[in-house]
């Protein structure tokens, strides 16, 4: 039965909702999250020691609702993502820690303006070099300053994607590094993009410095997910990079942050002979360029010698005093590990080898179908039919 126990209670937290409120204007986003999860705090002890009865969610989603009518946040769906957020990352804590300690400890990120701060970059520096996401116990201050970067609408659909926390601080640690809006987050889930960053056959650690090392290996993925491409299983190397072209912005948006597109089938020379670079980028981070060559079949120990000689090339011919030593990224319609692994142990250069998948027609199926650009003027046409109606 509610009684007084829960008005009393009840008022409290109306007046600490009233107190964010007025704090919302200097950090909006920090604010919520640290109300949501002390929201999701207290849902969850009074569930353990209350004996209001299992509705009692109900009641307090209506209550809070009158009495902050704008708040869109109070209702019986979103009270249930903060006791869920609140449980999911509880092992963040020590286990000597209380509850209400994370709250204090992240006060002093309140000020910071969210994903876009300047501030950010320098105070989550060591979260994006440091092995958080891969280790197992995941803890520490800097997890749970990240935990407040994000927007609400991100933590949800981390939660409802999300197996575990090493996961889940992953995708914030790359929403925070590469602001990425909540679709593009979706996106990188649904890609696993966290099976594959950081897990292709490479030979960085023999031939780069730390950090560089791990830095490169960071920027490469096991499998690069080319489906918004719809190919022929005839495809050239020549057909992929054209389509990769036109579609710089999803091509840019797979390889991650920090490519700058310097051009396709890119011209050097050596000594007499005319040579063309299949994608030629240069990486902002590492400062360093970056040869792409694409192979539209499996991985062939013969493909790292052509890598190597235009590796060598644009070190000798391109790259200044100022840039590290050029990478090779080769981009496999398919891959045997082992065999990429032995081919790479006795080569100087930094070479990379990854798996790329693309949507495979047939040519009668490609033949009928609309393109991209065809169906995204349609979209137009029919929104622009439905506003003059």
């Amino acid at each position: 039965m509610i009684g007084s126990e829960y008005k009393e209670w009840l008022s409290e937290l109306k007046s600490q909702i009233k107190r964010t409120q007025i704090k919302a204007s200097v950090s909006v986003n920090s604010q919520l999250i640290m109300l949501y999860w002390d929201l999701g705090r207290q849902i969850t002890e009074k569930q353990e020691t209350a004996k209001w009865g299992s509705g009692f969610i109900e009641q307090l989603s209506r209550d809070l609702r009158v009495e902050f009518p704008e708040m869109s946040g109070l209702s019986l769906t979103n009270l249930k993502y903060c006791k869920q957020f609140y449980i999911f990352y509880l092992p963040l804590l020590d286990e000597n820690q209380i509850n209400q300690q994370l709250v204090g400890e992240l006060q002093r990120v309140e000020n910071t303006n969210v994903i876009k701060s300047p501030q950010v970059v320098g105070e989550l520096q060591h979260v994006k070099d440091s092995n958080v996401i891969k280790s197992p116990q995941v803890v520490g201050e800097i997890n749970k300053t990240a935990i407040l970067l994000i927007p609400w609408g991100h933590h949800r659909l981390i939660l409802n994607r999300c197996k575990n926390i090493p996961q889940a601080l992953f995708y914030i640690s790359k929403t925070i590094e590469n602001t990425w809006s909540r679709s593009v987050l979706e996106y990188q889930i649904e890609t696993n993009l966290y099976k594959r960053q950081g897990k292709a056959t490479t030979n960085f650690k023999l031939t780069m410095p730390e950090p560089e090392s791990d830095l490169a290996n960071e920027i490469m993925k096991s499998e690069y997910n080319f489906e918004f491409l719809r190919m022929t299983d005839k495809v050239k190397e020549a057909d992929l990079e054209k389509a990769l072209i036109q579609h710089m912005a999803q091509f840019l948006t797979e390889l991650g942050k920090g490519f700058a597109y310097m051009g396709r089938q890119y011209p050097i020379k050596v000594g007499t002979k005319d040579f063309k670079i299949d994608l030629l980028f240069y990486h902002t981070k590492l400062k360093c360029y970056i040869v792409i060559e694409l192979k539209v079949r499996e991985f062939d120990p013969d493909f790292t010698g052509k890598l190597v000689f235009y590796t060598t090339a644009v070190d000798e011919l391109i790259k200044d005093a100022n840039d590290k030593a050029t990478i090779g990224i080769l981009l496999c319609k398919d891959k045997d590990d082992i065999v990429v692994d032995y081919s790479l142990k006795n080569i100087n250069s930094p070479i990379g080898v990854g798996k790329m998948r693309y949507t495979e027609l047939s040519d009668e199926i490609k033949a009928v179908l609309p393109s991209i650009e065809e169906l995204q003027e349609e979209i137009r046409n029919f929104d622009r039919k439905v506003n003059i109606e």
